[in-house]
């Protein structure tokens, strides 16, 4: 697998939570997995087994080459001080580096120098999001000089809103020929697209999640890439992400109070007393009695944020108390600021992100929020399933996929869901839910569904096993 970003090593986002549990379900199941990204500064992990050359438009620079392994997954690094010693992974002060092509092109041919080097023979080279999108033209051009059979590759869009769309005249730059600037390969209106490149030239393409795969292929949600995808639609498997169910479980989190599980969930209501605390809010019997609602997110549109907008005056009225953790647009930050000002009884806001709070707030709310324009995947709500806090999502791509509505009738169900992206519909869902609160034994019943649902990692890696025997034969027959 090749990739900018892994957990415990470099996260800014899902991406790195991906390539810290995959890889160790797949090799749970059998499998080798050694997993290439770049040494970023602050990385301390592993030691030196090599070197490796890389030639990319003339210019020949060398890569130290470093690895650890950890839960039988190797982890290899890739050294360059110019491209990866800096202070952040992509950019500063919200812009890209400029040099990003050079630098994740580069990182995308030293993965495959260092395993011709190895000389191992791998079934499948896996490249994740943009960064890693040349690595399936890189392996179409060069496998021949060093495979003694066909290697499978496999591309993975974890969100394609961002698409590394750079100026052509990186072309002879990146060592590649201006043969590429057509439509069936990295032009992009007149531009080049690393995310294009893994998209055409990867075996099989996969997203985060079943409901994320038909989406992207529409004009609303395809980012202008909807032709491109449509193109590959027989190639294009969606396949949910899992979550960690060793670091999500309320019976061994240790940032609870107390734990709790389906059939003890007492731990709950310790849980909320140490929410409502942290965040600053009365913890009287009347308020702790309230239903609590969390959103942990990035504030922006994306993420629904401009409909929580609409019905800010209407919030502290709904009878429920609300606790945002997150950063993002200046314009939400301060918006929460001044709600949490003006009703400091029932709202409140930390900006920023502490995992340990995240944690808890999971634990101890009654109610998630995630009213997501789209949402490619997403963890909180199945995080949220997991720690018995009942959903309340926007029906779009992977929160579609997770969360089973309400029947009004049976009780059945995991959330509440709303399929119009309005205010409207996002106040009635959550009506629906703090109505529903009240009813104790339906809610305990919701609470136990969710609870029981399997979202392990597990699960998915099965999926990813499958999908990899059809990429090898997908590549067998490119080549015969």
């Amino acid at each position: 697998m090749v990739a900018s970003e892994a957990h415990p090593f470099a996260k800014t986002g899902g991406l790195a939570d991906v390539l810290g549990s995959l890889p160790r379900a797949l090799v749970r199941l059998g499998h080798a997995v050694d997993v290439v990204v770049p040494r970023y500064r602050g990385i301390d992990a592993g030691s030196v087994i090599g070197r490796v050359t890389v030639t990319m438009g003339g210019q020949v620079d060398q890569a130290e080459i470093s690895a650890v392994v950890e839960d039988r997954v190797r982890t290899v690094f890739v050294s360059h001080a110019a491209y990866f010693d800096r202070e952040y992974l992509y950019g500063a002060d919200s812009r890209d580096y400029p040099d990003n092509p050079e630098r994740f092109a580069f990182l995308s041919q030293a993965a495959l120098a260092w395993a011709r080097s190895t000389g191992q023979r791998y079934d499948v080279v896996h490249a994740h999001d943009w960064q890693a999108g040349l690595v399936p033209l890189f392996v179409r051009r060069t496998a021949p000089e060093w495979l003694s059979a066909p290697t499978a590759t496999v591309f993975t869009i974890h969100n394609l809103a961002y698409q590394g769309v750079f100026d052509a005249s990186w072309l002879p730059r990146l060592g590649l020929g201006w043969d590429l600037l057509k439509v069936d390969a990295l032009e992009y209106w007149n531009r080049i697209s690393f995310l294009k490149g893994g998209v055409v030239f990867a075996d099989l393409v996969t997203t985060v999640s079943p409901t994320y795969a038909q989406e992207i292929q529409t004009p609303e949600l395809g980012f202008g890439f909807d032709g491109i995808l449509r193109e590959r639609s027989l190639d294009l498997v969606g396949i949910l992400n899992g979550i960690d169910y060793d670091q999500w479980d309320p019976e061994r989190d240790l940032n609870l109070p107390v734990p709790f599980s389906a059939s003890k969930l007492a731990g709950k209501g310790a849980a909320k007393r140490r929410v409502l605390e942290a965040f600053g809010l009365p913890r009287t019997l009347e308020a702790r009695r309230r239903p609590l609602v969390a959103m942990i997110s990035r504030m922006v549109d994306q993420k629904g944020f401009d409909l929580i907008e609409q019905i800010s005056d209407t919030l502290p009225a709904l009878g429920a108390t609300f606790v945002l953790l997150g950063s993002g647009e200046r314009r939400y930050e301060a918006q929460w600021r001044d709600l949490a000002a003006q009703h400091p009884a029932r709202i409140a806001v930390r900006i920023g992100f502490d995992e340990g709070l995240a944690h808890l707030v999971e634990g101890g709310a009654d109610l998630f929020l995630m009213p997501s324009r789209f949402e490619p995947c997403g963890l909180n709500q199945m995080y949220s399933l997991r720690y018995g806090t009942v959903p309340v999502v926007h029906a779009t791509g992977g929160l579609a996929d997770t969360i089973r509505d309400v029947d009004p009738r049976s009780g059945k169900g995991t959330g509440f869901t709303f399929a119009d992206y309005s205010p409207a519909g996002l106040l009635a869902a959550l009506a629906r839910g703090l109505e529903m609160f009240e009813n104790r034994p339906a809610w305990r019943r919701i609470q136990k569904a969710g609870m029981r649902e399997d979202f392990s990692w597990d699960a998915s890696a099965r999926e990813y096993a499958t999908m990899y025997d059809r990429a090898v034969g997908v590549a067998r027959d490119r080549t015969t």
